[in-house]
């Protein structure tokens, strides 16, 4: 079973693939979108949950997505038609980072795939790229809560703490107008649903070649969080505009 595979499985409650709930998704869109109009476009969107739910919300919104993973859109394809909005989003299969629109976007979103773009500074350049005037970016991405374990950063990589990650995006000609730093309830919710999805598929589906790899990197994933990172992870999303001069 391929990496695509597993987090297909290990989102299966958990859409958004991020540790934020869904109250907080509402609210940083709202916060986000800027008019009623808006072309939105998400890079790294993987099964495109967050442009559904603008679309959902939106009526008049149009949407893109971007991501290298073709079972991902095909996915997000699927989901779109079963919910009706097909007609209002576009999905290209490319690298995010190499991605170029003929139109500028009045939100560029990019929540949890930083890596993509080689960490959060490439992140915010790609944005930028595709961003109307007046326009805004809204970015989700993880910072060190509390002093990590060697084994914490062997996992995750090199992150900063929370001032020092605001202040590097103050830096790179950013300001924040809202932000959302995910509660203890929304990181333990997102692992207990991505380890736990992917376990109950393994025992619902013995018989799968797939099974007993699924449920061994169910168990390593939940082994790794519980005592490597739970006490250091945090996550932060961040709705920025472009700081003038």
């Amino acid at each position: 079973m391929n990496r695509e595979q597993i987090s297909r499985l290990a989102h299966a409650d958990h859409p958004i693939a991020a540790p934020v709930d869904d109250d907080s998704v509402r609210r940083l869109l709202a916060h986000g979108v800027p008019h009623e109009h808006a072309r939105v476009l998400d890079l790294g969107c993987g099964g495109a949950e967050w442009l559904l739910r603008a679309l959902a919300t939106y009526p008049h919104l149009r949407a893109e997505g971007v991501d290298i993973s073709e079972a991902a859109l095909e996915h997000a394809r699927r989901t779109a038609r079963t919910r009706g909005l097909e007609e209002r989003l576009v999905l290209h299969r490319a690298d995010a980072a190499d991605f170029t629109s003929p139109h500028a976007f009045d939100l560029v979103l990019s929540v949890g795939a930083t890596h993509a773009f080689g960490g959060l500074p490439g992140t915010l350049a790609a944005a930028r790229r595709h961003l109307a005037p007046g326009g805004r970016v809204l970015v989700g991405d993880g910072f060190w809560a509390h002093e990590p374990s060697p084994e914490a950063v062997d996992l995750l990589g090199d992150l900063t703490d929370l001032p020092t990650t605001v202040d590097r995006v103050a830096a790179d000609g950013w300001t924040p107008v809202h932000g959302h730093i995910s509660t203890r309830q929304e990181l333990d919710a997102y692992e207990w649903a991505w380890t736990g999805s992917l376990a109950a598929w393994a025992l619902d589906h013995p018989d799968d070649p797939g099974a007993a790899g699924a449920l061994k990197t169910a168990g390593a994933h939940r082994d790794q969080w519980l005592r490597g990172y739970r006490d250091a992870f945090g996550f932060v999303c961040l709705v920025l505009c472009p700081t003038p001069g």
